[in-house]
């Protein structure tokens, strides 16, 4: 990927360094490759001072846009206006280098929809998620990662009056504590920028489930999903906004204003910036959880790099040195980040609220993995937004085969899969079940076991609720001998009948979990299908088909097809048993695609 041969930043660390490389480590290789580059330079002197070139500078500098989140954005202009002061240059050229302040999510999204970078060389969003993002969802040759320039723990500010009724500084607390703190009544208003498009909500979210389910108790889901209840109830749309919504002093207006919040999931950073101008009573006090911060770690990717030239890259490159050399980190320690794995400075945690009897260097030695990040973010989705989902079960002969590796028919484990799919929405959501063959009900392919309702709902006389009904409707599921599968009349009148009983205000859709292709020869054909599907979507009335290919039989290049004339998507798995994992992923998606 491009000309220059940079490791992942994730593959440098060894198996004796227990905690990943601090961003200075991780830029060595690169500038060892710079130095030597230039090191037979005229620009270039003993001991790594840079001979100006004012003549030169005006005519001849080498410019590079730079798009980065806008907690960076301002060290980033500072150490630029540097390196133009002292005439720094990248192969003896002026590095003319131009900062646009930009919100990750925003800019992660245009990159994975529209592959384009525009006029930018080099993105630093606050966090590598974002990153991963867009080579999962786009287009991966679009960024070349070359390391990490600064850190900032994720953390939980809280103003003086709240803090101290939690002890702060000498009480420390898990993140599951902490969120058990922030459900109790409402004695403390919790806030934080949407999980959904900011990373330390994120991140600190997904702290919190991993914090829970290591703590163990039956009450850990409930918790988290408690805590979720409550942050979607006081989101905000970006990080900055979040800090905006802080109660500013003791005044009883203030303080008594329920649109105020007391506490905030914020960055170490952030709360440096926020504590710089707020009144003593407005400034935060920063509880660092006793199982580690979660950090954002600000990458440094290169845009388009194949598409660069030689000089753009090298300077663009040679700029990200600059970050890690001692000026550089000057301005970034300035602005409030960590530049260095050591524990920070006393300085900058005390003026960001922290003290040093919190446990201000534990940064989490367990990173969050992508899976956990997804996973939350699906529960996030399906918390602030209820769920109406209609389940499309295939039913057909070959569901009874067995799936390698595990010895047990495709049904049963796919059965297994959507018990636990299940517990991942509340009782809230709405839930219904489906099953497909051919010829199931008279001369039709499919057959409604369950209506789609309140998994909460309650009927009958013993009050059997709707989750009770669907989890022995999946344990009744079974293969039908000979039955082949009608996919797709089966399809259409699922999407029909989840349009005809859309619910406003939730995210309606089918999900259908199918073995193998269409095998009615007396159905509607696939183009017929599609076309339909198409004129049937109504923007007003949302419901994407998530279509899910299940074994080797199944073909995910169909499904999407299909899937995307209703604004989803379809998918593969070797193994029912992944089949959670997807829906989740796939209803994050398509939520995210509605709301944009």
């Amino acid at each position: 990927m491009g000309r220059h041969n940079m490791p992942d930043r994730r593959s440098r660390a060894t198996a004796a360094d227990a905690q990943r490389p601090g961003p200075r480590r991780r830029m060595v290789a690169i500038a060892t490759v710079l130095v030597l580059g230039v090191a037979g330079s005229a620009a270039y002197a003993v001991g790594g001072d840079w001979l100006p070139f004012a003549n030169r500078c005006a005519d001849d500098a080498v410019r590079i846009d730079v798009v980065a989140s806008p907690d960076m954005a301002p060290a980033l202009r500072d150490t630029a206006a540097y390196a133009r002061d002292k005439d720094i240059t990248s192969d003896g050229r002026c590095m003319d280098v131009r900062v646009t302040a930009r919100d990750s999510s925003k800019f992660a999204d245009s990159l994975r929809t529209e592959g384009k970078p525009g006029s930018y060389e080099v993105w630093v969003p606050d966090s590598d998620m974002w990153v991963e993002r867009v080579q999962l969802l786009g287009d991966e040759s679009l960024l070349t990662p070359t390391g990490n320039i600064a850190s900032t723990p994720v953390t939980m500010g809280m103003v003086p009056a709240a803090a101290k009724k939690l002890g702060w500084p000498k009480k420390t607390y898990s993140w599951a504590e902490l969120a058990g703190a922030a459900t109790q009544g409402d004695q403390l208003r919790l806030g934080a920028a949407d999980p959904a498009r900011s990373a330390s909500g994120l991140l600190a979210l997904a702290k919190m489930s991993a914090s829970a389910e290591q703590a163990g108790g039956a009450e850990a889901e409930a918790q988290i999903a408690a805590t979720a209840k409550i942050l979607a109830q006081r989101t905000s749309d970006s990080d900055a906004q979040a800090l905006d919504t802080l109660a500013r002093d003791n005044s009883g207006t203030e303080q008594g204003n329920p649109r105020r919040n007391q506490a905030l999931i914020v960055s170490e950073q952030a709360a440096f910036k926020h504590n710089a101008s707020a009144q003593d009573a407005g400034k935060l006090e920063l509880f660092y959880p006793k199982d580690g911060a979660p950090e954002l770690d600000y990458p440094y990717a290169l845009l388009d790099e194949p598409g660069q030239t030689t000089d753009e890259s090298r300077a663009a490159l040679r700029f990200m040195t600059l970050l890690g050399e001692q000026e550089g980190e000057r301005i970034l320690a300035a602005h409030g980040f960590r530049t260095d794995r050591g524990a920070p400075s006393d300085s900058l945690v005390q003026a960001a609220g922290g003290s040093g009897t919190q446990p201000v260097a534990n940064a989490s030695s367990e990173e969050l993995s992508s899976k956990q990040l997804q996973e939350t973010l699906g529960v996030w989705t399906i918390t602030v937004q209820s769920a109406r989902i209609s389940v499309v079960v295939d039913v057909s002969g070959s569901m009874a085969e067995l799936v390698p590796g595990r010895g047990a028919p495709r049904m049963d484990v796919t059965k297994a899969a959507l018990t636990a799919a299940l517990t991942q929405f509340t009782n809230e959501d709405h839930f219904g079940l489906w099953e497909f063959s051919t010829l199931l009900d008279g001369k039709r392919d499919y057959r409604e076991l369950v209506p789609t309702d309140r998994l909460g709902k309650q009927t009958g006389k013993g009050g059997t609720t709707q989750r009770e009904r669907l989890t022995a409707a999946f344990g009744k599921l079974q293969p039908v001998p000979d039955g082949a599968t009608g996919l797709y009349d089966t399809t259409l009148a699922a999407f029909k009948q989840a349009q005809k009983t859309h619910v406003p205000d939730m995210f309606n859709a089918v999900v259908i979990v199918t073995d193998g292709e269409n095998q009615d020869p007396n159905s509607i054909t696939r183009s017929a299908l599609i076309s339909q599907l198409e004129s049937l979507s109504d923007p007003d009335r949302p419901v994407p088909l998530i279509a899910v290919a299940v074994g080797p039989g199944g073909d995910q290049d169909e499904l999407d097809q299909v899937a995307k004339a209703t604004g989803g998507s379809g998918h593969q798995v070797d193994d029912p048993a992944q089949v959670p994992e997807v829906i989740l992923k796939a209803i994050t998606a398509a939520a995210q695609a509605s709301a944009g």
